[in-house]
């Protein structure tokens, strides 16, 4: 889970991203929240900052194997390693309830995971 000044908790997580007017080729989710994500693309790019782009996101949890469709502005973007990093701005979508049951289980299971952290990190742990 991060948190660097963001209205939402972004969580690290990956899939399948594509967006054909972007790119050719998919792009990989590095992380998500309610109101945006991280997409890294294996090309370089630009993109139009003043364009909606529809993303299709095939996630690494999801149960079945429909992409959630999701209209996204892009914030930010910057070459890396060869490739392309973009943030975008989740906006108004047609999957919007689908993409909050997914963020409500990414929450819950980051919830458990820091909970057996605590557990496996008190120092008053005693063996028996």
């Amino acid at each position: 889970m991060s948190q660097i000044s963001r209205k939402t908790v972004r969580f690290k997580d990956f899939g399948r991203v594509d967006a054909p007017d972007i790119s050719l080729l998919p792009g990989v989710l590095e992380d998500i929240s309610l109101q945006g994500c991280k997409v890294r693309f294996p090309l370089s790019l630009t993109v139009d900052s003043d364009n909606d782009y529809e993303l299709k996101i095939h996630t690494s949890r999801k149960q079945n194997s429909v992409p959630l469709s999701l209209v996204c502005h892009p914030q930010w973007s910057r070459g890396a390693d060869g490739g392309t990093e973009i943030g975008f701005q989740i906006l108004r979508s047609p999957d919007t309830a689908k993409l909050s049951e997914y963020i409500n289980q990414l929450s819950a299971d980051d919830d458990t995971a820091e909970s057996f952290e605590t557990i496996l990190t008190d120092p008053l742990c005693q063996f028996v």
